[in-house]
């Protein structure tokens, strides 16, 4: 693939967006850590530094060599990245005394600078950041600026360099793909060529050349991730994939025999596994999240390892990992905190001897949808919500047993069931139920109850890794609620979750 584009991140919350801003371009890119020390930047066309929370001028700044790309590939600094460029190319960065955060307006622009070509005076951008660039790069021109910035862009054009102290990826800047476009295509030329069908048909032959006709063995989940994956792998080696759905007793009401016919159409091998019993034996006492999600992981590939043996000559274990996973388990300042561990990242015990084939790796969840869309997969089947890996062990707070997963599993069913029936679940990215474990006093006829309370939540996104809480209609809850309350046993008060991620993520546990 030659039209490939480099986004360094320096740490920054918005660098997965700006690469999806540039994917919605139908142009390929990959970010890679400002410290990797294998990236081959001959095979990029051109390169984007990414903002940060760090400051160029502290003593814990993050360094990158640029005489490996300035002045030999189009270079687009973004927030730190233009600071960065400043700072250490003769250019002077100050603590500014004029903070600006959030909406602006480019009440200056250069017309005739090709980053901003079509794009009109006064347009709105997104201002996050404290140090201001005071004294531009030696070579450098002021392109924009802001009533508060100066230097809000400027660009060094011999040398291919521009730089811009706002964020061009974010919703609020109104014009951003325009000058990401501007940037990718009119300058860099870099072709627009990354497209589903362009992406299936060349994993496909990827597939056919890496595993040739050894077996693979597929962990299916019902999910849009392992359902395209499995289309893909079937499409590529047909009989020789061999796919498992586990039930590890996690899951939604009835989904474990649902998904199953599902898939009886669709041409693959399918072989259901019920290990509930094993899973929540495993999961008796246990209250931690993250622990929760070791055991579970554990569980899986220990199923699967029995599995796989039953299965004479499997090679390949694939999975449905796609770019965000990648991204996330990947640290910018090395071992760090991490939020959640991914079920799909963290490679394999030595054991299992088997190679890792992930087929999706280098996709977001709506470039999966549309692949899976130009497979011919079922649209219902592609517009199902993300479900957890963990399933329900991380929607029940504390520890599980089999008793509240039933009592989880009929709340989300009447949850989901009547998103879909009042047309509101294609209106949303991820519902479902959490069990909080808190028992609250209510009146059922005229008794006194002590019994469970359930919350709700709703959210709208694009790949989840930001998510606002959906405002669904106050009677669609109402109706709800009473449906919950009268018809599940050991529930007696609903809520509902209006927060936001971040600060919240989407999951409770």
């Amino acid at each position: 693939m030659d039209e490939k584009v480099l986004i360094i991140d320096f740490g920054s919350q918005y660098t997965q967006l700006i690469a999806r801003r540039i994917r919605e371009l139908f142009i390929y890119c990959e970010i890679h850590p400002y410290n990797s020390d294998n990236i081959d930047f001959n095979s990029f066309k051109a390169v984007i530094l990414s903002g940060s929370p760090f400051s160029v001028r502290s003593k814990d700044a993050l360094h990158f060599d640029l005489s490996k790309i300035k002045g030999i590939k189009p270079l687009l600094g973004v927030c730190y990245g233009a600071q960065y460029i400043a700072h250490f190319e003769g250019g002077k960065v100050v603590s500014s005394q004029k903070r600006e955060y959030g909406r602006a307006n480019l009440n200056s622009i250069d017309k005739d600078d090709p980053l901003f070509k079509n794009i009109p005076l006064n347009t709105q951008v997104w201002m996050s950041h404290g140090d201001t660039i005071q004294d531009l790069p030696t070579k450098a021109k002021c392109i924009s600026s802001t009533k508060d910035v100066k230097n809000a862009a400027y660009s060094i054009v011999e040398e291919m360099v521009y730089a811009i102290q706002f964020h061009p990826e974010v919703y609020h800047t109104k014009d951003g793909k325009e000058i990401l476009k501007n940037f990718l295509m009119n300058i860099s030329n870099v072709k627009p060529d990354w497209t589903p069908d362009s992406f299936s048909n060349k994993t496909i032959l990827e597939i056919k050349e890496k595993v040739g006709n050894e077996k693979v063995i597929l962990g299916l989940s019902g999910g849009v991730d392992s359902t395209v994956a499995a289309i893909l792998l079937h499409k590529a080696i047909a009989k020789n994939l061999h796919c498992i759905f586990v039930n590890n007793g996690l899951l939604r009401k009835n989904e474990f025999n649902d998904v199953l016919n599902q898939y009886k159409g669709m041409g693959l091998n399918v072989k259901g596994v019920d290990a509930s019993n094993y899973f929540i034996n495993l999961l008796k006492g246990v209250r931690d999240p993250e622990k929760k999600r070791k055991i579970i992981g554990k569980a899986f590939i220990d199923v699967f390892d029995k599995e796989s043996k039953i299965i004479t000559g499997v090679k390949w274990l694939a999975q449905g990992t796609i770019y965000p996973d990648v991204i996330e388990s990947i640290s910018v300042k090395g071992p760090s905190a991490t939020i959640k561990s991914h079920h799909n990242v963290g490679g394999l015990p030595d054991f299992m001897k088997l190679s890792i084939i992930e087929p999706l790796k280098m996709l977001f969840k709506d470039e999966v949808r549309r692949v899976g869309a130009a497979l011919n997969i079922n649209p219902d089947l592609l517009k199902r919500h993300p479900f957890p890996g963990p399933g329900l062990a991380i929607r029940i707070l504390g520890d599980i047993t089999k008793e509240k997963v039933e009592i989880l599993q009929e709340v989300d069913s009447i949850f989901i069931k009547g998103l879909k029936d009042n047309n509101l679940y294609n209106k949303v990215w991820q519902a479902g139920a959490i069990l909080l474990s808190v028992k609250s006093v209510g009146v059922m006829g005229d008794e006194r109850t002590y019994e469970e309370c359930v919350a709700l939540r709703a959210v709208e996104s694009t790949d989840g890794m930001t998510a606002d809480w959906v405002n669904l209609p106050y009677e669609f809850l109402q109706n709800i609620s009473n449906k919950i309350i009268n018809n599940v046993k050991g529930v007696n008060r609903v809520v509902y979750d209006i927060s936001s991620k971040p600060p919240a993520t989407i999951e409770w546990e």
